[in-house]
């Protein structure tokens, strides 16, 4: 597979892209599950806020970063062979019973264990990373732990209007609220060097899909990244979520996640906006969608992306499908695209 090297340089025959995936949770598992199949050379940037589950009780007690997220995205990238897979089901498998261990993934605890030795997080990522044999390199978002900090209204049943202020990832996501703005805690939070790096080596960056407020705009929130992400030469795509959010984006349309991207990163452009099919709505809300990419700079691609069961979960073998195009073929000035079409096929 031909490769871009780089935006505005010649593709380096038979290379494989060095891809960086913003992200959390499932959202960010699909991602690297389907760029998994198609390069070696990827490097996850995870979200670092989240505050329930095992994740928050080892984050409150431990006083480290929450290592679910983290752990999800190590066991995505884990080698396909039969040891990979063993340690990665490991990783993933949670405790029973009804004793201090329920619930507690063993990746999460065997990542705590490795941070209190190591003295490290990057460190006890990369040596986990070993023993899952990683195809790429998982990184966290900051080397601090993050609170979500949001400002909801509705939340006040005399007046629907005033806007409360909600604190923490696990409080925003299930808000009864409509999310006007998020924002971090600490407001400048330190973001690793690997990270950075990462960023200014990338050929691509793909961000998303993923919970819109918590995981995939609080990437663009951190100083250090956002101007890694500003200078870098990478080409960039953006995946939709399949749908809203109950909570924090209950009642979005597709063009309403890239409003609201716009709104805190009006610095962002984008080279690629890739939508499901079959889930971008009637024509005028499609109109919109056009729209919306048009104005982040970014060409509209539209090709079947979900599972056939009718649950809006990303199918690997499509997504995966869709980037290798996606990364095997230079990007096309703005215009909307439909799965079957032209070169994106």
């Amino acid at each position: 597979m031909s490769v871009v090297a780089r935006a505005g340089s010649a593709p380096r025959a038979g290379s494989a892209p060095a891809v960086v995936a913003l992200g959390g949770g499932h959202g960010l598992a699909a991602s690297l599950t389907a760029l998994g199949r198609l390069t070696g050379r990827i490097t996850a940037i995870v979200t670092v806020a989240d505050d329930g589950g095992s994740s928050g009780r080892l984050r409150a007690e431990l006083s480290i970063l929450p290592p679910g997220d983290l752990r999800m995205a190590l066991a995505a990238l884990a080698d396909q062979d039969a040891s990979g897979q063993l340690w990665s089901d490991v990783a993933q498998h949670r405790f029973g019973g009804a004793g201090a261990l329920h619930g507690h993934p063993v990746g999460n605890l065997v990542l705590a264990g490795l941070w209190e030795v190591l003295g490290d997080p990057v460190a006890g990522l990369d040596a986990m990373g070993r023993l899952l044999g990683l195809r790429g390199r998982v990184l966290p978002m900051s080397t601090v732990p993050l609170q979500i900090v949001a400002e909801v209204v509705g939340l006040d049943p005399y007046d629907l209007e005033r806007s409360t202020t909600v604190r923490g990832q696990v409080a925003v996501a299930t808000t009864t609220g409509r999310v006007t703005r998020v924002g971090l805690e600490p407001e400048r939070p330190p973001a690793p060097r690997e990270a950075v790096a990462a960023i200014q080596a990338a050929d691509w960056v793909v961000l998303g899909p993923g919970s819109w407020y918590t995981s995939v705009i609080p990437h663009l929130l951190v100083p250090e990244l956002i101007e890694a992400l500003a200078a870098s030469p990478a080409r960039r795509v953006l995946t939709l979520n399949l749908a809203a959010q109950d909570g924090e984006t209950a009642g979005f349309d597709p063009h309403t996640h890239l409003e609201v991207l716009t709104a805190h990163a009006p610095w962002l452009r984008l080279d690629v906006v890739l939508a499901d099919a079959d889930r971008t709505g009637p024509p005028e809300k499609h109109r919109e969608l056009v729209g919306a990419c048009s104005r982040l700079g970014a060409r509209l691609v539209r090709v079947p992306l979900a599972v056939g069961d009718g649950t809006p979960r990303h199918d690997p073998t499509r997504l995966a499908a869709a980037y290798a195009d996606l990364l095997a073929t230079p990007v096309q000035p703005a215009h909307d695209a439909v799965g079957g079409s032209g070169p994106w096929r």
